[in-house]
């Protein structure tokens, strides 16, 4: 093969023309043999490089667009030169989509492309125009890339780590986060939150990708929000009109909303006695409200159509209201979240004058003292005017306005009396006045001579115990007012009451009856109490109970002997106790057979002892050193108990020790003839002393006398200091041989 080249020039059109062939065994040529040798070449010319240009005729470099979805746009592809004539067409993504060209003016040829509506995946499609006349060469090209803004795709509203919403309630008053997904935009997508239809949120925050945007919102959902629609929009900025938005109807659950009005027909200032009203409670709840209370003052109110207090739906009817209906009024709506009060409303029933006391005042006066009486009353409005009268059982008089007063800002009118003579004591009646009307009923006050209430009598002492006692007296006249009594109890020397406060002091509104307790530390060495009566004119005379103690549990408690009994001996010495007593019965058989026969003796003279009183002193208790124990050996005579002392006995010259222990034969020689009449201590006088007439045979010791009963009796007074049996004296001689005989003292008897 041989490589050679052949040069030539030219002019065509008036262009120089310079052509070499390159490639002559591609060329037609036509050789002439036999003379001179002639070559005939045909030149092919090449186009210039290709223009591509919109559908505005600007040029397009590199991309085309960017263009939205659904347009239709054109690309004109324009070749100029080439010979000859070019073939230009369009290829998209390497596949010929268009070959049809057209020659303009010149040597201009031009391929216009119409694209159909854009999709979305024509997003980056290549467009090139292609330019050929030969062969021989590559043909001219020039590519483009469609750029597309594409609207977002779809929208998505969930709870932050949650696939969705659903339906979920939300609380009023609570803080919740919410997030919006966008998918599909070019470029990235602008999320616009809203709620209802025009507000929008804040406090948005976003992330963005290549097609895919995220905005979350924090927001605190009111009551006003349920049933509004949290709306997420989704837009790409540069395709106009065109977004994506989802939205969210939410359910705001809350407690009810609670409000109290007075009926819509009725005026809240003319409102009076007798007339009915209604209220009405506006509720607003989510979920709706399970229950209704009314309330007034602080008190429920039942439905009650017998107290005319009447539930309907949301309404309160009362009907034929009175004053005491006026007050706060409450409704409470309850929901599965809570329940809500109103806020009170104020109801206010205008009324005529009433009492404040609605009873009849007494008021006790002396003669020529000076009193004012109050006449108090409540109305609505306050009252304007007062009227007074006075009553006695002769005549009814009018009270002239010049001797009372009136305060018409608390409604009350003062009667300036003093009663001189015994008519002027009656009944005093008050009437007021307002805008509603006058006093049904006046205000009464009856007068009456009255003074300080008598002192109390007859105070005694009861139930003493280790640490309490009860301090009872009788009331005397209350003085013509009710009156109640007051004790106190002094530490101190005789003028007490003047010189020292009370240590304690209580008040009976009943009885001059009180109990006193826990006063030990302070009654060691005695107190003294003094009880009063009181009225709304004084005081009376105190009544005062001296040295007052309570009975001490030690002093009662004898020394261990530091014997100990055994069961045995117990068992033994009750054997004893029963023959003594069989003995006795014998005994006494025997002397009344005796007493039956005729007696010529005279008897003794037996002085009357004089009863003393000690009322802060109690009869039955006397002190016995070891009173449980039994002596195991008789020792000497008759034992001689000595009179006990104060406190917790009785003192020397008390009617139960009145004077020296006589013995048994003294009594004997003192008592042969029927005994005189032995006076005891009224039972007023000392109260704890239990006097009873008893029967057959009684037996007792240590704690005062013995008495062994028949129809006359037997008088033991103090432990062994003698007996009498109908007047005349049993065998103590015969009585201590037998207890001697028997080993058992004259104590256990």
């Amino acid at each position: 093969m041989y490589h050679w080249s052949i040069s030539a020039s030219w002019k065509e059109n008036q262009r120089n023309c310079h052509a070499t062939l390159l490639h002559p065994e591609r060329t037609a040529c036509t050789w002439f043999f036999g003379s001179r040798t002639r070559l005939e070449c045909r030149c092919i010319l090449p186009p210039e490089q290709p223009t591509i240009l919109d559908q505005w005729g600007r040029i397009v470099n590199g991309t085309a667009g960017p263009y939205e979805e659904g347009d239709t746009p054109s690309l004109t592809c324009r070749v100029t030169g080439g010979k000859p004539e070019p073939m230009v067409r369009w290829l998209v993504n390497g596949q010929v989509k268009d070959e049809e060209y057209e020659k303009n003016a010149g040597d201009v040829i031009e391929n216009r492309l119409t694209l159909q509506p854009i999709t979305r995946s024509e997003l980056g499609a290549n467009f090139t125009c292609q330019a050929r006349n030969t062969d021989l060469i590559e043909p001219k090209e020039a590519s483009i890339t469609l750029e597309l803004n594409l609207k977002p795709l779809t929208a998505t509203i969930r709870r932050p780590g949650k696939k969705g919403v659903g339906n979920e309630s939300l609380l009023a008053g609570k803080r919740y986060e919410v997030e919006c997904e966008t998918i599909g935009s070019r470029p990235p997508a602008v999320i616009t939150w809203y709620k209802g239809r025009r507000r929008q949120l804040k406090h948005t925050t976003e992330e963005r990708s290549e097609n895919r945007t995220v905005s979350m919102v924090e927001f605190e959902p009111g009551v006003e929000d349920h049933g509004k629609s949290i709306t997420c929009r989704a837009e790409n900025p540069n395709v106009t009109g065109l977004f994506v938005e989802k939205s969210w109807k939410i359910d705001v659950v809350y407690p009810p909303i609670v409000s109290l009005n007075l009926g819509s027909t009725l005026s809240p200032e003319d409102i009076k006695e007798g007339d009915d009203v209604y209220f009405e409670c506006h509720i607003r709840a989510n979920p709706p409200w399970s229950k209704l209370t009314w309330i007034h003052d602080n008190q429920i109110l039942a439905h009650n159509t017998s107290a005319r207090i009447i539930w309907s739906n949301q309404s309160l009817v009362l009907q034929s209201v009175t004053r005491s209906s006026a007050g706060k009024y409450v409704c409470a709506a309850t929901n599965d979240l809570n329940e809500t009060r109103s806020e009170p409303l104020h109801f206010r029933v205008k009324f005529a004058p009433v009492c404040k006391e609605d009873r009849i005042v007494v008021v006790g006066a002396s003669r020529g003292e000076s009193l004012n009486i109050a006449c108090k009353v409540e109305a609505d409005p306050p009252a304007h005017n007062f009227r007074w009268k006075f009553n006695n059982s002769g005549e009814t008089l009018e009270v002239a306005p010049g001797r009372f007063s009136m305060e018409k800002s608390s409604g009350v009118s003062v009667l300036r009396y003093t009663p001189t003579t015994e008519l002027d004591y009656g009944t005093l009646s008050c009437w007021a006045d307002n805008f509603v009307g006058t006093q049904a009923r006046p205000c009464l006050f009856q007068l009456i001579a009255a003074g300080k209430p008598f002192p109390v009598r007859n105070c005694t002492l009861a139930n003493q115990t280790y640490t309490s006692v009860e301090v009872k007296c009788v009331a005397g006249y209350d003085g013509g007012l009710p009156q109640k009594f007051i004790l106190e109890v002094y530490h101190g020397d005789v003028d007490f009451l003047s010189s020292s406060q009370p240590l304690y002091n209580v008040s009976n509104v009943d009885e001059p009856n009180f109990s006193l307790a826990g006063l030990e530390a302070s009654v060691e060495a005695g107190v003294h109490v003094a009880v009063y009566a009181v009225n709304a004119k004084g005081r009376s005379q105190p009544v005062i109970l001296s040295e007052v103690t309570y009975r001490d549990a030690e002093k009662r408690t004898g020394q261990d002997a530091g014997i100990v009994l055994s069961p045995l001996i117990g068992v033994v010495v009750g054997a004893l106790v029963t023959l003594v007593l069989i003995i006795l019965v014998v005994v006494v058989r025997v002397r009344r057979e005796r007493v039956s026969k005729p007696r010529h003796e005279k008897p003794a003279e037996l002085s009357e002892l004089p009863p003393q009183q000690y009322p802060l002193q109690n009869p039955q208790q006397t002190v016995e050193t070891d009173p449980d124990v039994i002596p195991n050996k008789f020792e000497g005579n008759l034992v001689e108990v000595s009179p006990p002392s104060y406190p917790g006995g009785y003192p020397p010259g008390h009617w139960v020790t009145p004077g020296p222990t006589p013995s048994i034969d003294e009594l004997c020689h003192k008592f042969s003839g029927r005994p005189t009449e032995l006076r005891l201590p009224s039972r007023s006088t000392i109260p704890s002393l239990q006097s009873m007439p008893m029967t057959g045979v009684m037996m007792g010791g240590g704690q005062g006398g013995v008495t062994l009963g028949g129809s006359q009796g037997v008088v033991v007074v103090g432990a062994g200091q003698g007996v009498v049996v109908a007047g005349e004296c049993l065998d103590g001689e015969a009585i201590k041989r037998r207890l001697m005989a028997n080993r058992l003292p004259e104590s256990c008897v």
